[in-house]
């Protein structure tokens, strides 16, 4: 949807939305390729070792069958469904059958636990769960708590009483189906938020939500697609950065995907599974990144030859974009979004200036601003709240079953991201952390994520975070937890290094008063810092 242009600004002045009035995901990734019966569309390296392909008309007579399968078994337009699955072939023809069957898929991450999955399903009232043997118990644990789930499918292994198995409904089915002509603003998919601040709640996309992905995509991966073009990433299909920032837009494209997920990140295996398949493009979360940036002499032992790397979900430093130019030999496209308005704002090196640390300028097609408490737009140099403007074809339908939450998501017809930021002169923005990270020592409003920045320059440090601990002189003091680079490193010597490290590059009332080492810091699933968790800790 991106037109190539020479700059940033005649990028955005030539730029136009295309979203038809019908329009569904399913025959837009797969059906429409079909006709080619040799276009490759997958290359899938299972748990064996084993390397699978699939072209498109694989992919079509799979979901057609599965789709046939599904709708006998009583599933039907607006019938929700749960994907309990790591990346693999029977994922993605999952969302493609139903999609083609105007259900709504629901994600579901493979490390939730069983009160996890239960709040999502009874949340969403979900009548289907598609899902693999390691995590069928699971699911069966919490069956009996869920009287709406009627449909146990389970893709691999045997198949209890009341499971129905994968296979056998592809099988059983025909290859011949018609899809739904689904409107573009029908909806397709609910994804849960990660949680970081309160309970998940279900953000519910439109079929057109990956039509709004298109810029926010093609634009941090300098004019994706281009010849011999081939995308991967660790992240989950069941997160929007796996699904809807690499699957969907580049089979949109006709792009073949590299499928491989590891029980655990090997950024040695991540660098293997780059030269074997020949990837050129890549999303990498930056917890990823800066693992693989352990890793000695990477590009004179691996084969590997990169066109793009984008990464999003947490910022980025000088350091990671060093590192991502000498050994990876791309700069690394920094973008930002949320799973309710995904891919607003981005780098693309093609066309203007990367300014480490900025999360980049707003994206082609979307209107983003900083604002106030009121949803009045700030001058450039303040700190407000990351906004987006209402109508949006990225932009989510509505929190599933919360209309209270999705009022307060919007003012003034602008969508409210809960992370602060400024945006400089030339449209810039800097991230500065969430709205309930924010420390105050002192009369200082700090945000986590510079200091965080900074502290990850110094060559002891693996990973941190950093938090404002309760102290009753200053109401909060700064405190880091750090992940060093060696065990060794975790001494009182390096922690006073580290404050002056801080305190010579940032600010007197910025550094880590306080410094704890750790083993590991808390994530989500999708390998985002849960400040939330340490802060519960301190508070204890």
């Amino acid at each position: 949807m991106l037109k190539h242009a020479r700059d940033y600004q005649t990028l955005c002045d030539i730029f136009q939305w295309e979203v038809p009035t019908h329009y569904n995901i399913g025959v837009d990734i797969c059906d429409k390729w079909a006709h080619q019966p040799d276009r490759l569309a997958l290359i899938y390296d299972d748990d064996a070792g084993q390397t699978r392909r699939y072209t498109f008309l694989d992919l079509k007579r799979r979901s057609n069958q599965l789709a046939n399968g599904l709708k006998a078994m009583g599933i039907g337009i607006g019938d929700r469904v749960g994907i309990l699955l790591p990346q693999r072939p029977e994922t993605a023809i999952s969302h493609i059958g139903l999609y083609k069957l105007g259900a709504i898929a629901i994600p579901l991450f493979t490390l939730f636990g069983t009160d996890a999955l239960a709040y999502r399903l009874e949340n969403s009232q979900a009548r289907g769960v598609i899902t693999d043997a390691a995590n069928l118990p699971k699911i069966l644990s919490i069956r009996d708590t869920l009287p709406q789930l009627r449909v146990i499918i389970v893709t691999d292994g045997d198949a209890p009483e009341g499971v129905a198995a994968f296979q056998d409904l592809l099988s059983r089915g025909s290859d011949a189906f018609t899809p739904v002509q689904t409107r573009a603003d029908d909806p397709a998919l609910i994804i849960y938020t990660s949680g970081t601040t309160g309970p998940p709640k279900g953000a519910l996309h439109a079929h057109r939500v990956l039509l709004g992905h298109l810029p926010g995509v093609e634009f941090p991966h300098n004019f994706f697609p281009r010849e011999d073009d081939r995308f991967w990433t660790p992240a989950d299909w069941a997160w929007i950065g796996g699904l809807i920032d690499v699957l969907f837009p580049s089979w949109h494209h006709g792009i073949a995907v590299v499928a491989h997920r590891a029980r655990k990140f090997d950024p040695e295996e991540a660098f293997q599974l780059m030269a074997r398949h020949r990837i050129r493009n890549a999303f990498m979360p930056p917890t990823a990144l800066k693992l693989m940036r352990q890793v000695p002499e990477a590009s004179i032992h691996h084969d590997f030859k990169m066109r793009t790397i984008g990464s999003g979900g947490e910022t980025l430093g000088g350091e990671l974009l060093a590192w991502g130019r000498r050994i990876m030999g791309v700069t690394i496209n920094e973008f930002y979004g949320q799973t309710e308005c995904n891919l607003v704002v981005g780098n693309c090196s093609e066309v203007m200036p990367i300014r480490a640390g900025s999360m980049g300028r707003p994206i082609p097609g979307h209107t983003v601003a900083v604002v106030d408490e009121d949803g009045h737009p700030l001058p450039a140099g303040r700190v407000g709240e990351i906004a987006v403007h209402s109508p949006d074809p990225v932009m989510f339908l509505e929190y599933w079953k919360n209309p209270k939450a999705t009022r307060i998501k919007f003012i003034n017809d602008w969508s409210l991201s809960g992370d602060l930021a400024r945006m400089d002169d030339e449209g810039y923005l800097w991230f500065v952390g969430r709205k309930d990270d924010l420390i105050t020592s002192a009369g200082y409003r700090i945000g986590p994520a510079e200091i965080e920045a900074c502290i990850m320059k110094h060559p002891a440090v693996s990973m941190v975070a950093v938090i404002g601990r309760p102290d009753p002189l200053r109401t909060e003091i700064v405190k880091a937890f750090i992940v060093p680079r060696d065990p060794s490193l975790a001494t009182s010597e390096t922690a006073r290094e580290i404050q002056q490290f801080v305190k010579e590059r940032l600010a007197a009332h910025e550094y880590p008063r306080e410094i704890e080492f750790a083993d590991s810091l808390p994530m989500t699933a999708t390998g985002k810092i849960m400040r939330r968790e340490l802060k519960n800790l301190e508070s204890q």
